[in-house]
């Protein structure tokens, strides 16, 4: 490991003794330390932690208004928030119980006063090395698990891509949900972090359908009541498909399949109504409708925007929740469905133009 990553970590020494600080400083900056700081009073132990994000802590442990085996238990939360932060125990108090008691609050290591030099530095630079050693690791982790995540969502992606194109000849119908479910749930408040999992986790609400055949799914006429049951299968299916992830995105994913074809009145495939039905099937609900409405289908054709749209309003209250259908119907989220549809689809649909003060959102 570089000797500039090891210079460049930062050092807090908590002692109530102003003239061990200062000897502490002599021996570290000299040998390259740079990022050096200290406080005579250990109560300002969490302020310092939050402001300095230290790597190492050298922490005295018999100091007035806190000892240091208090300040030990305050810093718990900050060791188990940070992948490893070494706390090195400077002491003149050799009692076996002293350290079994500091080791057990959470003390990496021990330095006996007077200090040596030397000692010194071989045990700060032991420490920090480790715990730059379980910061790379944690990164390795997390890209390996990011990459597993990516795998795995791309093998559900073209899933459903393969179920999309038996019914849709453009094959663009999971990506066309996924945005405008996006922009709903933007337009509804939710927190951005939940948009980006609606946004990701919409395009899969289908994929159950590649467990229903082709003489069901792409009959051009109406479904006998015994093929509506097959058919109403595919939520299921694509629960099952789902099912049993930890990936947060693919637990959405799994709620948003089973649940997209409920409807606000309890008339839906399951029977939920009202807010029984988890609100991002509630967004998604809403955008498939409108996007199968206004596509071409082996069953029907293609809607003009301005009728899906006046369905939209007359369904408010019984398939769709209200409150969204509200603001699905507003100027803003015609705007939305204007771009999508230019971005997508290369033509522009015929919606009235936003009104100037309303900016658009960003799919």
């Amino acid at each position: 490991m570089r000797s500039e990553t090891f210079h460049q970590a930062t050092i807090l020494i908590v002692d109530d003794q102003q003239p061990n600080i200062r000897l502490l400083e002599r021996i570290l900056q000299p040998a390259g330390y740079t990022h050096v700081h200290g406080t005579r009073d250990p109560r300002e132990i969490g302020a310092l932690c939050r402001k300095l994000s230290p790597d190492l802590i050298l922490l005295d442990l018999h100091m007035p208004y806190v000892s240091g085996l208090r300040v030990l238990e305050q810093l718990e939360e900050h060791i188990r928030k940070e992948t490893f932060l070494p706390i090195l125990v400077i002491t003149a108090d050799t009692l076996p119980e002293t350290r079994q008691k500091a080791l057990a609050a959470g003390a990496t290591d021990f330095l006996t006063k007077p200090f040596d030099p030397t000692e010194v530095l071989l045990r700060v630079r032991n420490l920090l090395e480790t715990r730059f050693l379980y910061h790379e690791l944690e990164k390795r982790v997390q890209e390996r698990t990011r990459q597993l995540e990516e795998a795995q969502l791309e093998m559900l992606r073209r899933l459903a891509l393969a179920s999309d194109s038996r019914d849709d000849e453009t094959g663009r119908h999971t990506h066309r949900v996924g945005c405008l479910s996006a922009a709903l749930a933007r337009l509804a408040g939710l927190p951005e972090e939940q948009v980006d999992l609606i946004g990701r986790a919409a395009p899969l609400h289908d994929i159950g359908k590649i467990g229903i055949s082709d003489q069901i799914l792409l009959k051009p006429g109406p479904l006998t009541a015994e093929e509506f049951e097959q058919m109403k299968t595919h939520t299921v299916i694509g629960g099952r498909i789902l099912g049993g992830s930890k990936v947060p995105v693919l637990q959405l994913a799994e709620q948003i399949a089973l649940y997209h074809h409920e409807r606000w009145d309890g008339s839906g495939y399951q029977g939920l109504a009202g807010e029984q039905i988890p609100k991002e099937a509630r967004i998604v609900a809403l955008a498939d409708v409108f996007d199968v409405l206004t596509h071409l289908r082996p069953y029907k054709a293609a809607w003009p925007v301005e009728k899906a749209l006046a369905e939209i309003e007359s369904q408010s209250g019984r398939h769709f929740d209200p409150d969204l259908a509200e603001l699905f119907l507003r100027e803003r989220m015609a705007l939305e469905i204007r771009q999508l549809a230019e971005a997508v689809e290369g033509t522009p649909l015929t919606i009235a133009a936003p009104a100037e003060d309303l900016a658009p959102t960003p799919l």
